[in-house]
Formats: C-alpha cells, sequence, structure tokens
C-alpha cells in the first residue's frame, strides 16, 4: 500500500460539478462582464468544509473521521442564480449559487463534524453553498449581475465529494469519498 501524501496547502472538502456542468456554465459566463479575477474552471468547486493548513496527525484524524461519518446517499443539486460575498453592493466574491434540499447542508454537517472529531475545530460561519466565479479587489458594486432574473441554471447528481488542497494556483485531490 502506497504512503498517504499529507497536504502542504490549504485544505477543504468539495464537490466537484461534473465536466459538462462546468463547460455549460463556463458558456454561460463567457459573455458576461465579470469583474475581479475570474476563478478558471478547472477549479469551480463547492467548499463543504475549508481547515486550512493542517499537521499530519490530524489531517489523518480527519480522513479517518470522515470515513466513518454517516454520509447521505447520492443527491441531486442545481446551479443557478448569483451572489456576492459579504454583499452584492460591495463584492469581494462573486459567486453561483447551490440549492439543494437538506442532503447538502447534512453532507457539509457531517464533513464538518469529522473535522471538530478530528480537532479541527467546527465551523462557526453558517454554511452557504456556491460555487466561487471571481474574486473581486478592490470590492465592486455587482448588483447588475446578482439582481437580474437569469433563466439559465445546471442540475447534477452529487455521488460523492473530494478532500482537496490549493497547491500554487491549482488544486489537487487527496481523497475522494463516495456517498
Amino acid at each position: 500500500m502506497a504512503e498517504r501524501v499529507i497536504p502542504t496547502g490549504r485544505v477543504f472538502a468539495a464537490i466537484v460539478p461534473p465536466s459538462e456542468v462546468v463547460a455549460a456554465l463556463a458558456d454561460r459566463l463567457a459573455p458576461l462582464d465579470v469583474p475581479g479575477r475570474r476563478v478558471p474552471p478547472p477549479n469551480w468547486h463547492v467548499t463543504l468544509r475549508f481547515v486550512g493548513h493542517v499537521a499530519e496527525v490530524p489531517y489523518e484524524r480527519w480522513l479517518a473521521a470522515l470515513a466513518e461519518a454517516e454520509l447521505p446517499g447520492p443527491f441531486s443539486v442545481t446551479l443557478r442564480g448569483f451572489g456576492a460575498f459579504p454583499r452584492p453592493a460591495r463584492a469581494t466574491v462573486l459567486w453561483v449559487g447551490v440549492e439543494s434540499g437538506d442532503d447538502l447542508s447534512d453532507l457539509a454537517a457531517a464533513v464538518d463534524a469529522a473535522a471538530d472529531r478530528a480537532g479541527l475545530g467546527s465551523e462557526e460561519r453558517p454554511f452557504v453553498p456556491h460555487l466561487t466565479i471571481s474574486r473581486v479587489r478592490p470590492p465592486e458594486d455587482v448588483r447588475r449581475l446578482t439582481e437580474v432574473q437569469d433563466r439559465w441554471r445546471a442540475s447534477f447528481t452529487i455521488s460523492r465529494f473530494h478532500v482537496m488542497a490549493a497547491v500554487g494556483s491549482r488544486y489537487q485531490v487527496y481523497e475522494t469519498y463516495d456517498l
């Protein structure tokens, strides 16, 4: 058995949309005047839990807790609409919303509970499912995008999630967990 590689970058658990959804979203965004620095489509994901830089022992404990966690079965989500953090009038992050039933929140809660059991603490911010498309510096008013009733949407089934890390400007998958 190969020795597990411990990530050295910023670690997080995430869902990666299927390639056809990424391509459809990229086509939708292409003609839009999106401010800031666009996130490259290969890096698009929905973060379930960010843990940051992590030492080997807590990382291994987190993976073990994830392996034992009660996870929901596969479920569907829909990407639609734009939003912004901290608010559209002064955005630093522009995102596409993710709609689902309780399954996505339940999955994020299970991943967070596993991180807490591993000694990584629990997430204090509420879970807001989103897919970041641009980082805006300095902050900018993006209400022209967030207040439009955009009919575009893309649905897909989530059947797994990944533990990933930012390695330079790319994201690398280290572990995969099936639902």
